[in-house]
């Protein structure tokens, strides 16, 4: 298999999981350790990994995944993740959805819904609940970042403390290892920590490769959170810390994928 086939392959793989390893990647495109190794330092080399012991990850830093891309990453993660979170929204009820892949995945599960007012930063999220005639759809105003149809800034965080909502749904780039919950944008994360101030009971969703990266920014830590919603068992520190704090850790996978 040539190098520009393995590429692609390799970055898809990264994307799905969050990171690769020599060896299973070896096995899986049937070449040696060694062409593995030097794949991973062209890909490292490129920017597009960052070389860990044993593999790499995806890269980390100060920039985030391109919107598309993050769309890709670990859909079917999200679509598990969303259906627990939105399984625990009662109708009859006001919410906030923020900005992100995993949130506008949980507005997709909750077009069932009856009698919800859903207020969002995220152009995306009211597209997708128009389908739904029993929802009141409130779009916060500010202004928009055109990469990911996020509204953002000071016209944004003074509509949303007009309200209280009954729960508060937010996403994040990343999660650290003391249980800070991060961002790249400041003005995006001005945004989340409002919403959290103005919510009742406060839910995050975040895959497990969120704890695989880092950001520059930090919302809040999950001991502001009520319910933490992911696809994967969280490090045994963080669960402990979590326990501690009464956050509750929600893991759910698709059922297809754990056959």
């Amino acid at each position: 298999m040539s190098q520009n086939i393995r590429f692609p392959e390799i970055l898809d793989i990264a994307r799905r999981d969050g990171k690769v390893t020599v060896e299973h990647l070896a096995e899986h495109l049937g070449v040696t350790l060694q062409t593995i190794r030097r794949d991973l330092s062209e890909l490292a080399n490129a920017g597009r990994l960052e070389r860990v012991h044993g593999g790499a990850v995806l890269p980390s830093g100060t920039v985030n995944i391109a919107y598309q891309e993050r769309r890709r990453l670990n859909a079917g993660g999200k679509i598990a993740m969303a259906q627990a979170c939105a399984a625990m929204i009662p109708e009859n009820c006001a919410i906030f959805l923020n900005i992100g892949t995993s949130t506008e995945a949980v507005a997709a599960e909750l077009l069932h819904h009856r009698n919800l007012m859903v207020v969002t930063n995220n152009m995306n999220v009211a597209n997708i609940l128009t389908r739904n005639p029993d929802c009141e759809v409130l779009v916060t105003g500010g202004s928009l970042r055109q990469s990911d149809g996020g509204l953002i800034g000071d016209i944004t965080t003074a509509a949303i403390r007009q309200f209280k909502f009954d729960i508060g749904v937010i996403g994040c780039s990343a999660i650290d290892q003391d249980g800070d919950i991060l961002d790249f944008d400041l003005r995006e994360v001005g945004v989340s920590q409002t919403i959290l101030h103005q919510s009742r009971r406060t839910m995050l969703v975040a895959d497990h490769t969120k704890l695989k990266r880092t950001a520059p920014a930090r919302i809040a830590s999950l001991s502001e959170i009520d319910d933490f919603f992911t696809d994967a068992p969280v490090p045994r520190p963080l669960e402990d810390l979590c326990a501690m704090w009464a956050t509750q850790i929600h893991v759910s996978r698709l059922e297809r994928e754990t056959e």
